[in-house]
């Protein structure tokens, strides 16, 4: 895509700070750097979001981010955990519009992450789960 910040970077017109690279996905480090190691996982196909995924593409790219967390996982054995980010659509938080995986290293309570969920457990009846998931099941394919 011809205005892709991410694109251009597969393609070498603006520099990045390459940690892996093959024939399908390209991973380098997130400019800011929530913590050390903060890498984002990129398909070389443009392809917008998760929604724009076929079995192909999520086989090429899904199948990489183990390899790249364990590298991480070896490069900074004092990490403790590791969270994996993919934001699908602006509401969701997606800032670039070519899918990309966050991988960020977590060392301590302390660092500079946070993800949290706001506790609303028990806030479905057990008839609106139900119909919840029968609505999705249905659309699966």
């Amino acid at each position: 895509m011809e205005n892709c910040i991410f694109c251009k970077i597969i393609e070498g017109d603006i520099p990045s700070y390459k940690v892996y690279e093959d024939e399908h996905v390209y991973a380098f480090l997130d400019i800011t750097q929530v913590t050390k190691g903060h890498t984002l996982v990129i398909p070389k196909k443009h392809l917008k979001d998760l929604f724009d995924y076929n079995d192909e593409d999520a086989a090429q790219v899904f199948a990489r981010l183990p390899k790249i967390a364990k590298a991480l996982e070896r490069a900074f054995p004092e990490m403790e955990g590791l969270n994996m980010v993919n934001n699908n659509k602006e509401l969701a938080y997606q800032t670039v519009f070519h899918s990309h995986i966050h991988l960020i290293p977590r060392y301590s309570k302390e660092d500079q992450f946070s993800l949290s969920f706001g506790n609303v457990e028990n806030t479905r009846t057990p008839e609106e789960m139900t119909a919840i998931a029968e609505a999705i099941a249905k659309k699966v394919n």
